[in-house]
Parts: C-alpha cells; sequence; structure tokens
C-alpha cells in the first residue's frame, strides 16, 4: 500500500505516445521527479514523494518504455528530442510555468539539457548519482567473462545483444550493481519489479537513440539555477568524478554520500530526504515552522504507540500513568494513528496535531492480509514507503518542537532510521517491543530464511555499532520470554543476545486483573451470572479478524449443541463492521465493549485471534481461552506461542484444521479443564515507568 495516493493523475498524447503522469500536493513550488532510464519507472521516488508533497506540489510520470506509459516499436521513439518534450509536455499539461527538476541518473543528465535550453522553467536541479556524457565510465576491463556454456557472466551482460536475448536476467545482474549497499534486498526487489513491464528491445532502442546527440560541457557552464548533486562513493554504475565535474562546470552543490549504491535516495531516503529538503528550503520560498522554544522548568514527552492492535495503547496509558506518578508536571503528547487515536482520546489524551500526516500502517495491514493470513514479516517490509513517510513527520516534529524524551513502543522507522544516522537523533529515546528477531517458517523456503536473517543481522550491527541510540530498550517481559532461536546463520542465539541490550520490565498490562474486584461481582455487573457459559470472541483493532469470526461464526451450532447453556459475544473492534456478517441467531454482536478486559476477566471461555496482549490479559485473569495464530505471523506463532506455553495458558488452534466440531470440541474441553496458568506480573507499568523516569 502507498504512503500517499495521487491527488490527480492522467495521461498526455505525445504524437501517439501516451505518457502517465501523476500530482501529489498543491503547494506554491512545483517540484517534478524527472524519470531515468526506462529500466525502470516513476516509482523510483516512493521515499520522495509522500514527504515532499506535504509541502510543494510534486509531480511524477512513467517514462516512454515502462510503467503506465507507452512503449515506441522504433529508435526515433526514444531520442533525447523526445524525452525533453515529454518533460516540456508534462509541464504544460499540468500548467506548471516553473519548476525544481530532480534527475537520478540518466534523467539527471535531461534534467541539466531541459535548464540549459529553457532556463525560465526551471527554478533548481537535484541531481542523483548523474551521469555525465563527458566523464569516463568505469573500466570493465576484464570482468566480461562467460560461464562453461559460454553464457556471458557479470558486465559481460551488459550489451544491447543479450538484453534482447534474456532481459530478465540482465534486469537482475545491474539492478543487483545499483543495489550495492548491504541489506538492500527490499530496494533490489523493488526495482526488479519495477523492471518487468520493460523488455530487451525497448532498452536496446534506448540506448542507441542517446547516441543521435552529442552534449558538451558547455551545455552544463549555461546552467545558472541552484544546483545540488548527491552522488554515493559506492557507485558502481556512474562515477562521482561525473558528479564532481558538473558542480565544477555549474558551481553546484555537492553531497556525496559514503555509501548507498547507485540509488542513494532508495537505500538511506532518511538522510537524502533532509539534504534535499534544507537545499530547497535554502534556495526556495517554505512555510516549515521555526524551531520551537519553551521553558525548561516543562517536561515533556513524546509518545509514539504502535498501531497494531489496541493492546500497545493500553499498555502504553498504563506506563505513562505510572510516569505521571513519578513526575506530576509532565506533558505527554502522542504521535499516534488510528485506531489508537481513538482510545487515546476516549482517555483525555493529548494527540499531536502531527498525527493527521502520518501514513495508517493499520490499512497496510489489512491491504496485505488474507484469510486468517497475515505474512508479517514481508507485511512490515512492504511497508517501507509508509515507515520512511512517517519518520519524516516525526523527525521535522522533533526538529520543531524540545522534548525531554521520546517513547517509542515498537516505532520500526525511528528505531531504523536513527541508528542508521545517529546525528538525526533529536532527544533521549526509550524503546519497547515485546519480542525482538524476525523468524521464518520453514515451509516457506531457504529465500524467506535468508531474508529474515538479513534484517535480524541488519539490526544485530545497528545496536552493536552505536549503542549510545536507544538510551534505554525495553523488553517488556521476562528473559524467560525470549524464545529458543537464532538470528539467523551465522548470528547469535536470541536468548544469549537479547539480554545483553535489553532490560527487562516484566509484562506490562493496562490494568491487572487484580484491581478489577472479585469475579463474581465482575459477572454480576455485566450480567453474566445468568447461569450460562457466556463465550466472548475478540479479535483486535484491525479488520484483519474477518475471516476468523466468520469461521467462529459457522461453528456457533455445533459449540451450542455441546454446550447448551452457551452465550456467545461476539465484538468485531473499531475496524470491522458487525454488519458484514451473517449472524446465527443467538449471537450478540458488538463493534465495541468499553473496558474489554475486564469483560474478558469475567467471561467463561474466549476466543481470540493470537495477539499477545488480549492472551495475557486472559492469562493473568484466570479465564480459558482459544487462541488462533494467523497463518505466516511469525510473531503470534513463535514469540507469542512460545510466551503461552510458558504460562501454561491458552490453547492453541490451527486454523486451517479448524472445522466447526473441532471449535466445539476445543471450547468445551477448555470450559471442563481449566489450566493453572503462572501469575502475571502486576507491576510491570510501575516497573517501566522507573526505568524512563532516570530520562526526564
Amino acid at each position: 500500500m502507498r504512503a500517499k495516493f495521487p491527488d490527480q493523475e492522467g495521461q498526455i498524447d505525445r504524437d501517439g505516445v501516451k505518457l502517465h503522469y501523476e500530482v501529489y500536493g498543491n503547494g506554491p513550488e512545483t517540484i517534478v521527479f524527472v524519470p531515468t532510464w526506462a529500466l525502470v519507472h516513476s516509482r523510483v521516488y516512493k521515499a520522495q514523494v509522500p514527504h515532499f508533497s506535504d509541502r510543494y506540489r510534486v509531480i511524477v510520470y512513467d517514462p516512454r518504455g515502462n510503467g503506465k506509459s507507452d512503449r515506441p516499436k522504433t529508435v526515433d521513439g526514444y531520442t533525447l528530442d523526445a524525452i525533453l518534450g515529454d518533460l516540456d509536455a508534462i509541464l504544460s499539461a499540468t500548467q506548471t510555468d516553473r519548476a525544481v527538476l530532480v534527475g537520478y541518473s540518466f534523467s539527471s543528465f535531461v534534467s541539466f539539457v531541459y535548464a540549459a535550453e529553457n532556463p525560465e522553467r526551471v527554478s533548481a536541479i537535484v541531481s542523483i548519482g548523474a551521469w555525465a556524457p563527458f566523464v569516463h565510465g568505469f573500466d570493465r576491463t576484464g570482468t566480461e567473462e562467460t560461464d562453461e556454456n559460454g553464457r556471458p557472466m557479470g558486465w559481460a551482460k551488459d550489451s544491447p545483444d543479450y538484453w534482447r536475448r534474456d532481459y530478465q536476467d540482465f534486469a537482475r545482474f545491474f539492478l543487483n550493481e545499483i543495489n550495492n549497499e548491504p541489506h538492500s534486498t527490499k530496494q533490489f526487489e523493488d526495482s526488479l519489479e519495477w523492471s518487468a513491464s520493460g523488455d530487451g528491445d525497448m532498452l536496446a532502442m534506448t540506448m542507441e537513440a542517446r547516441s543521435e546527440r552529442i552534449v558538451t560541457e558547455e551545455t552544463y557552464r549555461s546552467v545558472r539555477c541552484p544546483i545540488l548533486l548527491v552522488h554515493s562513493e559506492t557507485d558502481v554504475i556512474c562515477p562521482i568524478e561525473g558528479s564532481r565535474k558538473i558542480a565544477e562546470l555549474t558551481g553546484g552543490q555537492l553531497v556525496p554520500f559514503a555509501r548507498g549504491g547507485h540509488a542513494p535516495h532508495g537505500r538511506f531516503p532518511a538522510r537524502f530526504n533532509m539534504v534535499m529538503r534544507d537545499f530547497l528550503e535554502k534556495h526556495l520560498t517554505t512555510n516549515r515552522p521555526n524551531p520551537h522554544t519553551r521553558p525548561a522548568r516543562e517536561k515533556r514527552a513524546l509518545y509514539l504507540s504502535s498501531p497494531i492492535g489496541l493492546g500497545h495503547a493500553r499498555r502504553d496509558l498504563a506506563v505513562t500513568k505510572e510516569l505521571r506518578k513519578l513526575h506530576p508536571g509532565l506533558q505527554v503528547n502522542w504521535l499516534a494513528q488510528d485506531p489508537v487515536t481513538r482510545f487515546l482520546t476516549a482517555n483525555g489524551e493529548r494527540i499531536h496535531p502531527a498525527s493527521r500526516r502520518l501514513a495508517n500502517e493499520s490499512a497496510h495491514i489489512e491491504a496485505v492480509c488474507g484469510d486468517h493470513d497475515l505474512h508479517a514479516f514481508q507485511a512490515i517490509r512492504s511497508m517501507d514507503e509508509i515507515l520512511i513517510r512517517n519518520f519524516m513527520v516525526f523527525q521535522e516534529l522533533l526538529e520543531e518542537e524540545a522534548y525531554d524524551l521520546v517513547i517509542a513502543d515498537e516505532a520500526w522507522d525511528v528505531d531504523h532510521y536513527w541508528h542508521e544516522h545517529p546525528d538525526l537523533k533529536k532527544a533521549p529515546v526509550a524503546w519497547f517491543t515485546d519480542f525482538v528477531g524476525w523468524v521464518p517458517f520453514q515451509e516457506n523456503g531457504p529465500y524467506e530464511a535468508y531474508l529474515t536473517s538479513d534484517y535480524n543481522a541488519e539490526m544485530i550491527e545497528h545496536v552493536e555499532n552505536h549503542p549510545d541510540v536507544r538510551d534505554r530498550a525495553i523488553f517488556v517481559g521476562t528473559a524467560d520470554d525470549i524464545i529458543d532461536e537464532s538470528f539467523g546463520a551465522g548470528l547469535p542465539d536470541m536468548r544469549s543476545w537479547v539480554p545483553r541490550h535489553f532490560e527487562f520490565s516484566d509484562y506490562i498490562l493496562g490494568v491487572h486483573p487484580s484491581s478489577f474486584g472479585t469475579r463474581d461481582d465482575l459477572r454480576s455487573e455485566f450480567g453474566y451470572d445468568d447461569g450460562r457459559s457466556t463465550c466472548i470472541v475478540s479479535v483486535g483493532g484491525s479488520g484483519v479478524g474477518a475471516t476468523l469470526i466468520r469461521r467462529i461464526l459457522s461453528a456457533y451450532p455445533a459449540a451450542k449443541a455441546k454446550i447448551p447453556d452457551l452465550r456467545m459475544i461476539v465484538v468485531t473492534g473499531p475496524r470491522i463492521d458487525p454488519a458484514m456478517f451473517q449472524v446465527p441467531e443467538g449471537v450478540e454482536m458488538r463493534s465495541f465493549v468499553p473496558d474489554l478486559d475486564r469483560h474478558l476477566a469475567a467471561c467463561d471461555l474466549a476466543l481470540v485471534q493470537g495477539g499477545l496482549t488480549t492472551c495475557m490479559e486472559l492469562t493473568a485473569a484466570g479465564t480459558p481461552f482459544l487462541y488462533f495464530p494467523l497463518r505466516n505471523h511469525f510473531e503470534q506463532n513463535f514469540h507469542v506461542a512460545s510466551r503461552l506455553d510458558r504460562y501454561n495458558a491458552g490453547r492453541r488452534m490451527v486454523f486451517s484444521e479448524c472445522d466447526p466440531d473441532r471449535i466445539a470440541d476445543a471450547m468445551l474441553a477448555e470450559l471442563k479443564t481449566p489450566r493453572a496458568s503462572l501469575p502475571v506480573a502486576a507491576d510491570g507499568a510501575a516497573r517501566a515507568a522507573r526505568m524512563l523516569s532516570d530520562l526526564l
């Protein structure tokens, strides 16, 4: 799912070639991201568009030859004049008199030529990994080899003949060279996907067409607008000497990146976005607020609460209440998303206005889930565009306002980008998590094992190389709750590594059931003392649980036959409409139940998904429950299941094996033979607050 969708999109016809464009935002200044070589399309700028469209009008378009634009069938359809004409036509079609041009690799060259010929229409140029026609490329001598069957290897694949013979193999090779930075698997996969709609014939024609016009240094010297050049020193496609020469010719500002391959804006988007932002603010009119100052006596914390499930919000609120006991004057602002914002607002908390700018992570999770299937690892990987967008919102907030502490409950974006660029850190940060380590499913094959190991390795490098980024790392649990797994081949095991880098708060409940009063009083309060066996079905705060609700509703008749006094209450949560289900007679449907944790403590049985918070609330209350972990959800199937086994709590159900009779039998068994679970800590929130108190 995208972090932002276009406000306008359309097509223009250029002599029978249709070009697709998109417009985002409505700022007073316009930025045009010019498409690069047609091996890929406009999505190469996905980490930039959502952020810059907050304050600028942003235009992207697909090149002729890829994406949603047409593919000319002759060489003259790909000439520089045709491509320059495309840029001019896009500006005219979008009624853009003047714009910042952002060019990447080949389109850096396009941007400079266009600016030289149309100076009145270009207000600035931002160049990434510039291809400079007057600078010699890398010497590939000795790297053009063949295998035992005579097939090209390495740079021998970089020829039009081979592109036509095996376009996909060339694309894999070349895009791997572009994304040569360690831990660039996602950037490589994205690039490969963007190349899929191209072909070798088209690519060969683009190169043949380049030779039809000569551009010299004089063209670059004539460009007078402000210029920013960003180039990685590890670029093996276009040497950084090209950008150095352009800076010399134009007086432009060169910002070298020590790392980043040929796509530093993709591999290190936080750094690139900040550099480009500062450049534009220096040379263009902007509306960004000035840094905020405040009296030193007022203590302020910014709390980031994960939107994936309301359980995080409940525990975060509990920690906040305990922290206010230690610091009575503490002001807490929340940077959060729906449905967390609804919960916090109902509890009188202050939601920071910047929250409205966040891209919704829950909506993304719902968009990528299947029928009781959520590949949690891939869901977070594919959320990279959303995460960089939200990190930029967070980072600019901290630049504009002063905070004494940032509390980040599984705010993956902040943890990742601050570790990647420690100099961006603007306040002490406490990092909360209830699991550490991505875990592959054996049935998903070796590639998933490779990916999870690579992600774990990067996380380990971040933490070990920059231990001062997290001022406090708090594991919500005990050392016994760490699963007995390795981070991957050649990496440490989790049980030895995690205790060296985390403190333990024990488990944190929003409210411990011991404070609810007696079970009899609760049952009387909710009307559960009428002799029936009350079963509550709850699937959390996202829309992922609709399939489980349907399965449980289908099992209700069989369960009712085995448990004649059964009363079933289904709580759909804030993002699922109860009206979408066919409900058997006798089942009560509710979209929202205030104080659901108290109802779970009062009922006789619960059927839940597999989220840690709800399962631990049930464990603490001593309520029997069945839990149905989502297929491919590594956290629920490994981390949560291991913890529940330790507590001797809940009956794990395999959704794919659960027909109505099996669900009914399991419900009856749990009612007949309750488990003796281990006690759950009642002071986890207070312990966590004491850990945070030292940072204020």
